[in-house]
């Protein structure tokens, strides 16, 4: 989980292509989850599943989502595709809320939380090359942002910084989830 512009997808797709590199066992027993999103689909954004908001409510009612959130006026929902995988003994990595956490946390109490954080100028040269929103929507991300991480500091969960090169955060990453297969016991 973080901010926007703190490099979650880059992240995400950094440990896609090295999971296809490793021949560790653990991490080839890795899946990712796409998230369900109400906002259209964008050739380099995150590799989402785009649905119009009735679908995303049709959906919500058939209780298709293992856990669901909204967020800058746009719904969010991951399948519960989750708990099959979970339940085959795979692991998943999901691209979650700060906001939505606790409830993620009740729902999964085994999770292993990482924020991805990055420099406030750095978020926000991110996000005004991506193009989606305007200075004002931009310096409002990037406050709340800031009041999310703070929020989340009494909370034990590892933090990546993403401010320089990404294969120096993405081997951290990796790190920490190798780490944490090898340490689950019903792994």
């Amino acid at each position: 989980m973080g901010a926007s512009g703190s490099g979650k997808d880059s992240l995400i797709g950094y440990l896609r292509q090295q999971r296809l590199l490793q021949e560790n066992h653990s991490v080839s027993k890795l899946v990712f989850a796409h998230r369900y999103i109400t906002r259209a689909f964008e050739k380099s954004g995150e590799n989402h599943v785009a649905l119009t908001e009735a679908e995303y409510k049709l959906r919500l009612a058939h209780g298709c989502f293992a856990l669901h959130w909204s967020s800058h006026n746009l719904f969010y929902g991951v399948g519960v595709e989750i708990d099959v995988w979970l339940n085959q003994g795979l692991h998943v990595v999901v691209n979650g809320s700060r906001a939505y956490f606790n409830k993620a946390l009740l729902a999964y109490p085994q999770m292993i939380p990482i924020l991805i954080c990055a420099k406030s100028e750095i978020i926000r040269a991110r996000l005004q090359s991506r193009g989606r929103e305007s200075r004002e929507q931009i310096d409002a991300r990037v406050q709340r942002g800031e009041a999310l991480n703070r929020n989340l500091s009494a909370v034990q969960l590892t933090i990546i910084h993403n401010n320089g090169e990404l294969c120096d955060a993405g081997q951290q990453l990796l790190r920490v989830i190798e780490e944490s297969i090898v340490s689950i016991p019903w792994n």
